[in-house]
């Protein structure tokens, strides 16, 4: 009996790997195209206290700013653990964090951010990619270890305090009433400013940042315009967003900045639609990402990944890799899920999967623009829904404006044909970029694809993708572009627009468009092209060449 029970104990501490049983990977980790790390979630001790014990009172009326200070110091020096917010309405001054700290807010519970500019000090920071001085965020923290916020509370910026309006974004009733609350008209009286000092901040702003300023006296004269966000993260490891909302914001809504491990599930980011740079989430120059299970209903781009901006960007030199980001819904915003502008930094490891976007300005949303510099590549996203999209449901832009894609379609065009400049740092590069299984119900146009005539898109591959829209595709300055299984149901003439593209195949083009003609060629530095399997028969009557095109660079295939 003894030398059974030896032999099973021996067979047990021995067993070879491939019998052992393995942990199942999650599903936040299967299909991923490229090495993605475990995302390291925070861990506290059971250190627990509510910032009641320390006389914060409910009710909206008294300020809760030393309360939620005194709470987080005592579990600080205990090594850290989890601060109650219980139900009810806290009002407060901004919350610093510290190491080691769970904010958990309850059901119920609303925190609302003092319109009080006094309260939120100036500090060293960056905005729009920049490195500037700004209003210190409602909540922040700086190279931070362990933090999170859990519960289902709610987090309120008072954002109405610190934004401009536009005229045209409101009812007539609601721009009564907004005038009447105080503030600045404009001159032409179309746009309401919170105080005069925001207004005179605008004026030396370019982008939101005042750049020919230099000291902090000098910024100090605008501070209101100097809008934070409303929660800032910088340099901070293992950080997680699990339950809250947060709306509202003063500028962007959340802000990981140059973060690691970050993990961001089952949120609710709002902005009134209106709100001019109203971000959901602004993930910038972070390593080791999640993003799932989130709602956004914001005034400006909804998830977006950033790496710093032009040489303050490319001289920080750290890009934005490993991120996967899962079943969001977008209710509202200028992209559903956008990189840029600001990628002076690079993007590199990105996967998109399972998301919808309503209503969004533009789907998926990739700009940038000469100066930034940077790469972004090995980007893949797949099985992505979309409706009622106002502009492109997918979007390419290396000549991004700074304008909205619907102010874009507003603005006048020259009609310049772009020149070719000389390829330096300064030069962005998009490539390697997968896209799969996008299916769309509405929009002013299904795909724009616009690259630099000097650095062109370069490796994009689009599979299986059905769009209804006024207007099919559009690829400008694109070198090797691979289309396989593309259904458009187009109300223009002409589905498939190619320019100054090269190494182009269209294999499987399914269009409802009237008339005869599928594709439209033009540009000089046009490069081979193959068309094959479209509409079940081609032929060169169904394509319109320009006189330009150099001869020999269509194919054909059936």
């Amino acid at each position: 009996m003894k030398l059974v029970t030896t032999i099973i104990l021996f067979s047990l501490l021995y067993l070879p790997a491939t019998y052992a049983s393995k942990p199942k990977m999650p599903d936040m980790y299967k299909g991923i195209e490229f090495p993605m790390p475990r995302v390291q979630e925070p861990v506290f001790k059971k250190n627990r206290v509510s910032i009641t014990d320390f006389g914060a009172k409910s009710g909206g009326q008294e300020l809760c700013t030393q309360a939620f200070a005194s709470a987080i110091d005592a579990l600080s020096l205990k090594g850290g653990g989890k601060l109650v917010i219980p139900r009810g309405t806290w009002l407060t001054g901004p919350i610093t964090l510290k190491s080691n700290i769970e904010i958990y807010s309850e059901a119920g519970a609303l925190v609302i951010f003092s319109k009080n500019k006094d309260l939120y000090p100036l500090v060293e920071t960056s905005f729009e990619g920049l490195d500037s001085w700004r209003s210190t965020s409602p909540i922040n923290g700086r190279g931070l270890v362990n933090i999170a916020f859990t519960g289902q509370g709610v987090f309120d910026g008072s954002g109405e305090a610190w934004r401009q309006v536009k005229k045209e974004k409101l009812t007539e009733s609601q721009w009564k009433s907004l005038v009447a609350s105080g503030g600045i008209v404009s001159a032409n009286g179309k746009t309401w400013y919170p105080s005069l000092q925001f207004l005179e901040g605008e004026k030396l702003a370019e982008m939101n940042v005042p750049r020919s300023l230099k000291t902090k006296e000098e910024f100090e004269k605008i501070k209101d315009f100097l809008r934070p966000v409303m929660v800032s993260l910088i340099s901070c490891k293992n950080v997680l967003f699990d339950g809250p909302t947060f709306q509202n914001s003063p500028a962007w809504n959340i802000h990981p900045l140059m973060c690691e491990n970050l993990t961001v599930r089952n949120l609710t980011v709002r902005n009134p639609w209106y709100s001019q740079n109203g971000d959901g989430i602004d993930i910038e120059s972070c390593k080791n990402v999640l993003v799932y299970d989130c709602n956004f209903d914001v005034g400006d781009d909804a998830i977006c990944i950033k790496s710093g901006k032009d040489k303050d960007g490319r001289d920080r030199g750290i890009p934005s890799e490993n991120l996967i980001i899962k079943k969001c819904v977008v209710y509202h915003g200028h992209g559903g899920v956008t990189v840029g502008s600001e990628m002076s930094g690079g993007v590199r490891n990105m996967h998109v999967s399972n998301c919808t976007f309503i209503g969004t300005d533009v789907g998926l949303r990739f700009k940038s623009n000469r100066g930034r510099g940077g790469i972004v590549e090995n980007i893949y996203t797949s099985d992505v829904e979309m409706m009622n999209i106002p502009t492109q449901a997918i979007s390419f832009n290396l000549f991004y404006s700074g304008r909205s894609a619907s102010e874009d379609l507003e603005a006048d065009e020259n009609g310049e044909i772009p020149a070719l400049l000389p390829v330096t740092e300064e030069t962005p590069q998009f490539r390697n970029i997968t896209i799969r299984r996008v299916n769309c119900k509405g929009a002013l146009q299904a795909i724009q694809l616009q690259g630099l005539p000097e650095m062109n898109l370069k490796n994009i591959l689009m599979e299986d993708i059905q769009m209804e829209a006024d207007n099919g595709l559009v690829a400008t300055d694109v070198n090797n572009l691979q289309v396989k299984n593309l259904i458009l149901k187009v109300k223009k003439a002409i589905p498939v627009k190619l320019e100054n593209s090269s190494a182009v195949t269209i294999d499987g083009l399914t269009s409802s468009a009237p008339g005869s003609l599928l594709f439209q060629i033009s540009g000089i530095r046009t490069g081979l092209i193959l068309l094959k399997n479209a509409n079940e028969s081609l032929t060169d009557k169904n394509v319109a060449v320009s006189k330009e095109v150099p001869a020999g660079m269509i194919s054909f295939e059936k």
